[in-house]
């Protein structure tokens, strides 16, 4: 019988305060002003689960996590908290790290197909009105029922001018397809792609697998997303980390409360995950952060102020680490109180006053105690982290990638039959044919026939493919799943 891990030190007032393993996956915010420990304290929690075996996925969303697999001994504030805290037998030691970057340039590639993203999430990424959305899911929809696989932003992009093309076939099945709709359809996506978006969308895609890696001692992986770049992209970043959370849900067991998380996820910069989101897709967050729990999976918020966080989202966070908060404005003092009163009241502590005072690198903690009750707030210093704070330079980052056991196999790009190919070869096909027809006195095509308009076109190529689709059966409609937050939306096909 192994025995079950032991609560990880993450801060130190009066008394050492420790997060238990098997809360863990109950989540938890850290939150604070620019400047005041945040980043710290993640790259503390991150060390704390890797070596513990939990791997770990969080975004490098400033360009200054890199240093993880490197020990520490570079800084001397670290140095100096060491000594403060009397931190005897602390030892500086790096970690087991993987580099993912959307890009594919300071890390592996990181790829999720069009028809996997699916149309809510992407019309969020395209900045679509609902009724802009509402066409991209027809657009989904018809590619679907026609057997037309969505892998890239070319198959989007064909297939959305095809659908745009023959919207008169088309509107009697599914509705009404605006002209304007699909032209903003198609703005959306140039932008996108501009932004570096056609690198993302493609195979092979993320197998959510070689997120949950270990070393050979035993420590968890601790998966790094560059993100400084797509910061850039506040919406494709957002996006792509709630996709990737609602993967996570729909692809892992049931565990119930294991003696400590599978993976915890950590998202920072989160404010940004919930604004301008519409209401249905604020609920449907609010499901995934509650549900994934059981999976296993620990979600850490990191963001400056509690209140970024809806309410109800906020209620589920039960590990907490509050950096300081500015109180110059109204508004500000308004928002450290409602902060203050997001924590289990300690009679000793003012917590108002507190989140004023603090310095950088402390924080008011709370945390789960065994039976899942937030303990009494404590004003604790965090614990400085073992790896080293200064960044990789791009050689070290090189070599970190190129020693991956993955490494080769996200590196290269494939590009199968779908939609663009299909679309393509049946435009090919119709210009023969009427080039056929139009050498024909009369414009009649040789056997006889007039020519086919390009609406009969469509129709033909619907049926041609309906068929194939049909024979193909339930196994087509697994490879064209839907993976807009799993089945919590109904839109994943099985």
């Amino acid at each position: 019988m192994t025995l079950a891990p032991a609560p990880l030190p993450i801060g130190k007032g009066k008394k050492e305060i420790a997060l238990l393993p098997g809360m863990a996956n109950r989540h938890g915010l850290v939150a604070g002003a620019t400047g005041t420990g945040k980043t710290v304290t993640l790259r503390v929690l991150a060390e704390r689960f890797s070596a513990i075996g939990v791997p770990v996925f969080l975004a490098d969303v400033k360009g200054d996590l890199s240093g993880i697999p490197r020990p520490g001994g570079d800084n001397p504030k670290v140095a100096e908290r060491v000594t403060q805290l009397k931190l005897d037998g602390f030892e500086y030691q790096g970690y087991p790290v993987t580099f993912w970057d959307l890009f594919g340039e300071q890390g592996h590639p990181v790829r999720a197909t069009v028809s996997e993203m699916g149309p809510l999430l992407l019309g969020r990424i395209l900045n679509l009105n609902d009724i802009q959305g509402g066409v991209l899911t027809l657009v989904f929809k018809i590619a679907d029922d026609n057997g037309m696989l969505l892998l890239d932003l070319k198959d989007l992009r064909s297939m959305t001018q095809f659908v745009g093309d023959n919207a008169d076939t088309f509107r009697t099945s599914y509705g009404n397809i605006a002209a304007a709709s699909v032209g903003a359809i198609q703005r959306g996506l140039l932008l996108l792609e501009e932004q570096g978006g056609s690198r993302f969308f493609g195979e092979p895609a993320l197998d959510l697998q070689d997120l949950l890696q270990t070393d050979p001692a035993g420590r968890g992986m601790i998966n790094i997303l560059a993100a400084s770049r797509l910061m850039n992209s506040p919406r494709l970043y957002s996006s792509f980390l709630l996709f990737l959370l609602s993967e996570l849900f729909e692809r892992f067991p049931e565990v119930g409360d294991p003696e400590k998380p599978g993976l915890v996820f950590f998202f920072d910069e989160a404010h940004l995950l919930f604004t301008d989101a519409p209401k249905p897709l604020l609920e449907k967050i609010e499901q995934v952060v509650r549900l994934v729990r059981s999976k296993g999976v620990g979600v850490y918020f990191v963001t400056q102020n509690p209140m970024d966080i809806p309410e109800r989202v906020l209620g589920q966070l039960g590990n907490r680490v509050q950096h300081a908060l500015r109180a110059f404005s109204p508004g500000e003092q308004k928002a450290v109180k409602a902060a203050a009163e997001t924590f289990r009241a300690n009679p000793k502590l003012d917590v108002v006053k507190a989140i004023t005072e603090l310095g950088v690198g402390e924080a008011l903690v709370s945390v789960l105690d065994a039976r899942g009750t937030p303990s009494v707030v404590e004003r604790a210093f965090i614990l400085p982290p073992r790896s080293r704070l200064a960044p990789l330079s791009p050689e070290e980052r090189a070599r970190v990638v190129r020693d991956s056991v993955l490494y080769g196999h996200y590196e290269k790009s494939v590009d199968r039959e779908s939609a663009y190919e299909k679309l393509k070869e049946k435009a090919a096909q119709r210009q023969a044919e009427e080039s056929a027809g139009s050498a024909t006195p009369g414009g009649t095509r040789k056997d006889g026939r007039a020519p086919e308009t390009r609406s009969e076109t469509g129709v033909l190529i619907g049926a041609m493919v309906k068929s194939a689709a049909h024979a193909i059966g339930s196994q087509l409609g697994r490879q064209i799943i839907r993976g807009v937050l799993g089945s919590i939306l109904g839109g994943r096909k099985r």
